[in-house]
């Protein structure tokens, strides 16, 4: 069973990515999720 979180705490979650940590946080992971397909010189998209 989870524990519900507040939203000052997700907040702090989705900044704070662990670094000298093993591993990340479930918020931190979520909010930088899509950023490295969108950052991808490959990816297909509109062509102006």
């Amino acid at each position: 069973m989870s524990k519900k979180i507040t939203p000052q705490q997700n907040q702090a979650n989705q900044q704070n990515t662990n670094k000298g940590t093993p591993g990340t946080n479930k918020q931190s992971s979520q909010n930088q999720g899509n950023r490295g397909k969108q950052m991808n010189p490959n990816q297909g998209g509109k062509k102006k």
